[in-house]
């Protein structure tokens, strides 16, 4: 099954109506959505309405946008960025002085997807995939069970031994208690690669998601084209519930 997933729902107007526009249209089949953010509560109504499968995208590297946040969350958030765009290596250190603020964080996004939604999310991945920071990994925070996104995946070759590695222990980690796609892929390195006719020949046998952001242009023209249903239409497409 292939999962075509647009990331950032309700970050901003403009992004959430991209990706609107391909959900309409057939090309997009689940989102993620963002809350405390800008647009979070006209998504939110949109998804409704519209009947779109909605995840929570966490996010732990961008301040919260609205209004109504506490004092006390907005300065849990500001600490954990600092930490993790501190710098490329951060995800992978557990800070134990941020274990609360991890926590407390994490526990108010999940709360408000509740409020917005009215029901728990189809699946859970991140901003900028801080889902797998080393914080949130080891904190067992998130349920047994949930469907995640899992690490990307390459083909042989395109990233270093190490780094392949250090993906597959955490996925195979993330195996053990949580419910994931086989593969998953972003469309804009996909279309560069010229390797997206190789990703819908995974799908036929494996659960496969793609990840796009329509707000991009390339991967908005792409999913919006002709060739793009045709290179998908000998596959089930659905969305992380049917995973």
């Amino acid at each position: 099954m292939l999962i075509i997933n647009a990331d950032d729902w309700g970050r901003s107007v403009l992004e959430t109506d991209a990706a609107l526009r391909c959900c309409k249209a057939g090309r997009i089949t689940s989102v993620s959505a963002m809350v405390f953010m800008s647009d979070s509560e006209r998504a939110a109504a949109l998804a409704t309405a519209n009947k779109i499968e909605v995840g929570l995208h966490l996010n732990f590297t961008e301040p919260f946008t609205v209004g109504s946040c506490s004092k006390n969350l907005r300065h849990c958030q500001n600490r954990i960025i600092s930490f993790l765009t501190r710098n490329k290596y951060a995800q992978i250190v557990y800070n134990p002085s941020l274990r609360s603020e991890f926590a407390y964080s994490y526990s108010a996004q999940t709360e408000e997807f509740e409020r917005l939604f009215g029901r728990t999310p189809s699946h859970i991945d991140g901003h900028h995939h801080m889902h797998l920071c080393a914080n949130l990994l080891f904190s067992e925070l998130i349920q047994p069970g949930m469907r995640i996104r899992r690490n990307f995946s390459f083909w042989l070759g395109d990233k270093g031994r190490v780094n392949r590695a250090y993906r597959a222990l955490v996925d195979r980690w993330l195996a053990r208690k949580y419910r994931l796609a086989d593969y998953f892929f972003d469309l804009t390195q996909c279309i560069e690669q010229n390797k997206l006719g190789r990703v819908t020949s995974l799908a036929k046998n494996s659960n496969v998601e793609l990840m796009t952001h329509p707000i991009v242009e390339r991967e908005a023209e792409y999913l919006m084209s002709d060739e793009f249903p045709v290179l998908a239409r000998c596959l089930n497409v659905g969305g992380y519930e049917l995973v």
